[in-house]
């Protein structure tokens, strides 16, 4: 049982999540290997086959495959796969220096061959290496790269398929937001980004409409013709309408792409939403942030994507606190399908009925639905926003 990246990727039955595992406050704090396969049963029971991890600088990722490693080795049936993330910096990021965003980190390389050598010992579970994370987005002020950077990391990994050193069956990507892939505004659309596009084995593309809530509320709020829908309903389509925007991303990113004669797989590197906030998203901001709300949004995305033969390594499986550390209900913690303690929020409830997690158990906890799957306590959470009508476009 060793599938190859084309044979996983848009295939609905390998589900993908994107996945850290830390547990504690700080990143300082590695996950154990008996966590991490803790969590792989639990993603596993999910139907996810496939998930993603964000650098190799830390041990994360690499124990990440020691534990899938023995599971597959307790349990011959037991299928999981990587998408193993090589974190890209510019100069200086990170660093009390001022940065350069047009030369690139020295410890680039050091993170490359990390990626490569790991590929290479876990070739029957690394199938997707993936350039850098949200690295050439310009709104990543601490430590975007210009895509040439990307682009020579990209090249230097397609030759070493060729030269037999990295498996041909492994595909090469970057993961960034939409507007990098050509979506965005013109200072994107670059002749090394047209090389990049070319260059990689498909498009990796980040999609986040509830950010946009905040920062560019065109498809969030009431249009004048749903005020007499229940406030089920009228939640109904905000998210169908979070979902078609996410859509017409992905439509501007495969518009420019076949502008430049390009036709490569476009997948969904990151999409979420989170179930809470206490500040710009949450319920004091555009209230966009709550567990029925979440559930809708992934259920439309997994929808979308799974009928269309794409990816969706859905943003994400674990609550993770060390996201925010600083401020315990910002939303970056909170866009899990599992809380810290392995609770399954609402999108998950059906599962849990289903039987699927009978016998696991996080943090020494049994998966069990959050609010004790009493329904009518989580809708009194959940509030709509502000009438936007007259900015309803995009």
């Amino acid at each position: 049982m060793n599938k190859t990246a084309s044979e996983i990727l848009g295939n609905p039955n390998y589900l993908a999540m994107s996945y850290g595992g830390y547990r504690q406050n700080s990143r300082s704090i590695q996950p154990s290997l008996e966590e991490l396969k803790e969590d792989m049963k639990i993603l596993a029971a999910m139907g996810v086959k496939i998930i993603r991890t964000y650098n190799v600088q830390l041990d994360q990722a690499k124990n990440v495959l020691q534990a899938i490693t023995e599971l597959k080795k307790e349990n011959e049936n037991f299928e999981m796969y990587v998408m193993l993330g090589a974190w890209i910096d510019c100069k200086n990021a990170w660093t009390e220096h001022p940065v350069d965003h047009n030369q690139e980190s020295e410890f680039n390389i050091d993170e490359i061959n990390r990626a490569v050598a790991l590929a290479k010992k876990h070739a029957d579970i690394v199938k997707i290496i993936a350039v850098g994370n949200e690295a050439m987005v310009k709104w990543a002020t601490s430590y975007y790269v210009q895509p040439d950077v990307i682009l020579k990391w990209v090249n230097h990994l397609q030759e070493l398929k060729k030269s037999g050193e990295l498996s041909s069956d492994v595909w090469i990507t970057s993961s960034d937001n939409f507007a990098s892939w050509g979506g965005g505004d013109g200072e994107y659309h670059t002749e090394d980004l047209n090389k990049l596009i070319h260059a990689v084995d498909y498009i990796s593309m980040h999609t986040y409409p509830m950010h946009d809530t905040h920062y560019h509320p065109v498809f969030w709020g009431l249009e004048n013709d749903e005020s007499k829908l229940t406030s089920i309903h009228k939640i109904d389509s905000l998210m169908l309408r979070s979902k078609n925007y996410a859509t017409s991303q992905y439509e501007r990113v495969k518009k420019y792409m076949e502008s430049i004669g390009a036709q490569k797989p476009i997948h969904i590197g990151e999409t979420g939403w989170a179930s809470y906030s206490n500040e710009l998203y949450g319920n004091e901001g555009s209230k966009a942030t709550d567990e029925y709300k979440e559930a809708l949004f992934y259920k439309l995305m997994r929808e979308w994507t799974n009928s269309n033969n794409m990816s969706c390594f859905y943003f994400e499986a674990f609550d993770e606190p060390w996201k925010d550390a600083n401020n315990p209900g910002g939303s970056e913690n909170y866009f899990g399908l599992f809380t810290l303690n392995g609770e399954a929020k609402y999108a998950l409830w059906n599962l849990v009925d289903k039987g699927n997690f009978k016998g696991l158990s996080r943090n020494g906890h049994a998966i069990k639905k959050t609010f004790d799957g009493n329904l009518e306590e989580l809708l009194n959470q959940v509030q709509l926003p502000e009438n936007y009508s007259e900015q309803l476009h995009y």
